[in-house]
């Protein structure tokens, strides 16, 4: 998805859907292939992005003079920061080509959306040959910094980009030369192209990105919506039974009896510390398991048998002693 092509297919392709009343049975290839790819489950989070980032790309339509306000989506590992940034993105992406579909063939579509991954140890030339090859810009090793980023800024705006996310932004390090460079360039890029830029990191506000100078003028443009992991109880309220409850309404297996996941809310919040991206794959993985061996439910002792992520292991068993 960091090149425009990619991007175009992942936005476009219809997104998995859990199976109907009515409908006819699938195949196990065809129930395997959706609880991989799976449906993103609705969170708090991912209805705050998309309200901030239509705001912010209306407010900052018709600003010239400054760079336009932005957002940053922080929080730990696993808690479905870059699943609420593809979603906003999708939906940004088919919202603006339907608005502004191409009159024939031989022009080309619009392009209102760019996704670029900040590579480890990256440096502004890096970065910028990042967003270079998102839209096909001919790089060459000849060229420097300064001629990459300003044939990067004049394609996107030519090509109409009004939204740019950069994902994995906790990999910048102000502190180090080369860090502080590729800050910099992000400062510059969102002042010469006209878009609204949406950052995801893990646990940004803990990082050296909002310290010192450079910090200060991120965090003074930037807002915060934060993808934490659910409580068990908030209030009368049970968030994290609830969000299990939506996942298991999207299975697709022959022999499970609904109501089964959020009677183990207690185990599975401390199995995964309350995070989205932990308890999916958890979840995926044991429906997978189930159909391969033919039992077609989800139970405890079936979730005891799947090895999470290490981070989520370990918190796990510190938990347990």
């Amino acid at each position: 998805m960091t090149t425009w092509r990619g991007w175009q297919h992942f936005a476009t392709t219809p997104p998995p859907q859990p199976p109907a009343p009515g409908d006819a049975a699938r195949s196990d290839e065809e129930r395997l292939a959706y609880h991989s790819a799976f449906v993103t489950v609705r969170t708090p989070a991912i209805d705050t992005l998309t309200t901030s980032v239509r705001t912010l790309m209306i407010l900052g339509r018709h600003q010239q003079t400054t760079a336009r306000p932005s957002l940053i989506v922080t929080g730990p590992a696993a808690a479905g920061k870059t699943t609420a940034l593809l979603h906003v993105g999708r939906a940004c992406h088919l919202a603006h080509t339907q608005q502004h579909q191409a009159p024939d063939s031989r022009v080309h579509a619009p392009v209102p959306v760019a996704y670029v991954l900040v590579p480890p140890a990256a440096s502004a030339k890096t970065l910028a040959g990042e967003f270079a090859r998102y839209l096909g810009v001919p790089v060459t090793s000849r060229m420097t910094q300064a001629q990459i980023t300003d044939a990067v800024c004049h394609t996107y705006n030519q090509a109409g980009v009004r939204l740019v996310l950069i994902d994995e932004i906790h990999r910048l390090n102000p502190r180090t030369t080369t860090g502080a460079q590729a800050a910099d360039l992000l400062k510059d890029l969102t002042e010469r192209i006209r878009a609204t830029f949406v950052y995801a990191g893990i646990d940004v506000t803990d990082t050296a990105l909002f310290s010192g100078v450079r910090g200060a003028q991120l965090a003074a443009r930037a807002s915060l919506v934060e993808c934490g992991p659910f409580p068990a109880r908030l209030g009368k309220s049970e968030p994290f039974r609830e969000l299990i409850a939506g996942v298991e309404t999207a299975l697709d297996l022959r022999a499970h009896p609904t109501g089964t996941l959020p009677r183990h809310a207690a185990y599975l919040h401390q199995r995964t510390a309350g995070r989205i991206g932990s308890l999916t794959r958890l979840i995926r993985q044991a429906a997978i398991t189930a159909i391969l061996d033919g039992t077609e439910r989800i139970t405890k002792t079936s979730l005891e048998a799947i090895r999470l992520d290490h981070q989520a292991e370990t918190q796990h068993t510190t938990r347990g002693r």
